[in-house]
């Protein structure tokens, strides 16, 4: 039966809280970090993650934010530019999050993560910087970078899950990203989903900002892309 509790953990001074979903009774297995979106860990990142651990994972929703941030745009807004100037200080959160992971003792040492807009950027930016990892599913993420990936520096695969209506992910973007995946030689894939917006996973985005739409076909079409993917990383 499928469990889900609290855990709370730091990243130097920064006191932060994830949600942990697995079943305690299926033995060692791989886990999945997942990193939730720009609105914060949410019940859409909590919900993905309960999604994961129903396969037989170990999935953990880190927090990206801490204490007072979600929930006031403004601190988030600022979260948000402080970690794209600061890859520095992207990884190290990440990180963070990880070791909870690592620590647990259901887990066997085989760790992917998966993450959902601003979490989609923030996993491709794991990729980019060599992150121990088998791979990496960003979901209707972001595929800007300022720091683009050197030739063999890409450990683990990669899969990209977008909307082709995405206007947040200009086509200029999405080429610029293949360019950079083909000189990096990474082992990479990408679906593009013909009628999906931005977010088009999350349930409750109907009508909330310009550009992101909920997209139920496209929910279900990428969740079995991103349970197809992981069973290929941990076969």
């Amino acid at each position: 039966m499928l469990e889900t509790k609290t855990i709370t953990y730091r990243d130097g001074e920064t006191h932060l809280t994830g949600f942990l979903a697995a079943d305690p009774a299926a033995g060692q297995r791989p886990g999945v970090l997942v990193v939730h979106g720009g609105a914060g860990l949410d019940d859409h990142a909590k919900g993905r993650a309960r999604r994961l651990a129903a396969l037989g994972l170990v999935a953990f929703a880190c927090d990206m934010y801490g204490e007072g941030v979600m929930g006031n745009r403004e601190r988030v807004m600022g979260c948000i530019s402080q970690f794209r100037n600061d890859p520095p200080s992207l990884f190290r959160r990440t990180q963070a999050g990880i070791e909870v992971l690592k620590a647990h003792p259901l887990i066997d040492g085989r760790i992917a993560a998966v993450g959902y807009c601003f979490g989609g950027m923030t996993v491709l930016e794991l990729a980019r910087s060599g992150a121990d990892l088998l791979g990496v599913i960003s979901v209707h993420g972001s595929l800007e970078t300022k720091r683009p990936a050197e030739p063999g520096s890409i450990k683990c695969k990669i899969l990209v899950l977008h909307g082709a209506l995405d206007p947040h992910v200009p086509l200029s973007h999405l080429h610029s990203f293949e360019e950079e995946m083909i000189r990096s030689g990474a082992d990479w894939q990408l679906f593009m989903y013909g009628a999906a917006m931005h977010g088009f996973t999350h349930e409750a985005a109907i009508g909330q900002q310009p550009g992101v739409a909920y997209h139920a076909l496209t929910d279900t079409r990428s969740f079995e892309a991103i349970r197809s993917f992981l069973a290929e990383l941990f076969s």
